[in-house]
């Protein structure tokens, strides 16, 4: 599939001009221009918050807790860039003699990969837009970025975009180094991963619209990688012992609490609930069903998202053995909570899929030999949560396995909701969560998409010398 240029601004080609510069810039630079992009946030928090508001309806609370999490971990990669780890050079002297025991001297560097092309998320319009995760990562890791701006918040960005642009040259530092898409086309997207300037892609979103991308990347003259973060139901196991542990109250709020936040239009929010059958598990569905009956609501994110979120709800209410406990209103969007037996669930793979918005389907097993199979009939997905696993059991290991092998997170207390930036985090998982299984799109890690490695063997001195160490 081919398609007219972007415009006469290219901003895909100022970031190829940018991106030598950037490849061979020092800790300090890429150091400096991350803090003063938090800085620069912070300084506009208001105006910003109020304007995301006006687009997404996610709440002002909730809108700048993101706009705080988007500086820290702009200050992170910031700190992670000046503590020398990103780009460490990794290096084996030579030894005389014959191989195997003989061997070169060798030097493992890691370059940038060149401009990346990111899409920004519908649902984090700090964190996954702008100034996110994916182009902190990037720039951190020496590469320009040209951000495909999403609909659902075009005016914060452009906003942002503007900010950025006046942080690049208060710093003296190339435009080219962020550029701004803001086309609500289908098309505009196609032309950015087309484009032969631009060397990896950054994706959040639905899994049609990745697929979609993740075909023309590969199909490209030079193919390029393609880091997707697509859909993901996120099962959470109830063990039995659970309910020993706390009250069916404190659970059913925790979960509610985590299936409303923002819509449910959350990558992590639980969309299927599997537990055994007993008094405390009935208590705990009826208690999740007047949480969530009585859980405040706001539009969704685009009209859009809501027709296809209602529809999702047709059709799981449809669906055979499928037991309806809360759904929308006609009047009034809301929460669906329904339940379905064990052998309902395996039959059904249309049951296993994500449902974008505020809707939990609960799968109910006759015992707890049920609860592996039911959760190794899942797909891939970026979190697991297991409740009740805190004891050693020949049961607890058996779902660990099988956790493991699904998802990029395993959650032993808690809500998956609420990712923490840290460098121990993993955000992606095996497919249909993420593309590339073995990357991560939150946490320190992120750099390591937009960098590849290359080898300097017998270097001469002068090449070395100006190696990082």
């Amino acid at each position: 599939m081919t398609c007219t240029p972007l415009s006469s601004f290219d901003p895909a080609a100022d970031a190829a001009h940018a991106a030598p510069f950037w490849a061979v810039s020092t800790p300090p630079t890429r150091a400096r221009l991350l803090q003063a992009l938090a800085l620069e946030l912070e300084q506009h928090r208001d105006p910003l918050v109020a304007l995301a508001h006006e687009e997404t309806h996610l709440g002002l609370v909730r809108l700048h807790g993101e706009l705080d999490r988007t500086c820290f971990q702009l200050r992170a990669f910031a700190d992670f860039v000046l503590a020398g780890r990103l780009h460490a050079v990794e290096q084996d002297g030579a030894v005389d003699g014959p191989p195997p025991s003989g061997r070169p001297q060798m030097a493992r560097v890691l370059v940038p990969l060149g401009p990346v092309a990111m899409f920004a998320a519908s649902n984090f319009p700090f964190a996954f837009s702008v100034l996110g995760g994916d182009t902190a990562s990037a720039l951190a890791a020496g590469c320009p970025v040209v951000v495909r701006a999403h609909p659902a918040h075009l005016r914060l960005s452009r906003a942002v975009f503007h900010l950025v642009q006046q942080v690049l040259h208060e710093q003296q530092l190339p435009s080219g180094l962020v550029g701004l898409v803001d086309g609500a086309s289908v098309e505009h997207g196609v032309a950015l991963v087309q484009h032969p300037a631009i060397q990896a892609v950054a994706f959040t979103g639905s899994t049609r619209g990745g697929l979609a991308l993740q075909g023309l990347a590969a199909q490209r003259a030079v193919p390029i990688p393609f880091f997707g973060e697509l859909g993901s139901v996120n099962p959470l196991v109830v063990l039995p012992t659970a309910f020993s542990a706390q009250p069916s109250e404190v659970l059913a709020a925790q979960l509610a609490a985590s299936v409303a936040l923002g819509m449910g239009q959350f990558c992590t929010r639980p969309g299927v609930v599997v537990l055994v059958d007993s008094d405390a598990s009935r208590h705990f569905i009826a208690e999740l069903a007047r949480q969530l009956a009585a859980a405040p609501m706001h539009p969704m994110l685009t009209p859009a998202i809501a027709k296809a979120y209602l529809s999702a709800v047709q059709a799981l209410r449809s669906a055979a053995g499928v037991n309806v406990l809360v759904e929308p209103a006609p009047e009034r969007m809301g929460a669906l909570l329904a339940t379905v037996k064990a052998d309902d669930f395996v039959a059904q793979g249309d049951l296993r899929h994500e449902v974008f918005g505020p809707a939990v389907l609960i799968v109910v097993c006759n015992d707890d030999s049920a609860l592996v199979p039911v959760l190794e009939s899942m797909a891939g997905a970026l979190v697991a949560t297991l409740w009740g696993a805190e004891g050693d059991s020949p049961l607890a290991r058996q779902l660990v396995a099988a956790a493991t092998a699904r998802a990029g997170r395993v959650l032993f207390a808690g809500v998956p909701t609420g990712v923490a930036v840290t460098r121990a985090q993993q955000h992606g998982g095996p497919w249909p969560s993420s593309t590339q299984p073995a990357s991560t799109s939150v946490g320190l890690h992120a750099c390591e998409r937009f960098l590849r490695p290359v080898v300097y063997q017998s270097a001469p001195a002068w090449l070395l010398a100006g190696l990082p160490t």
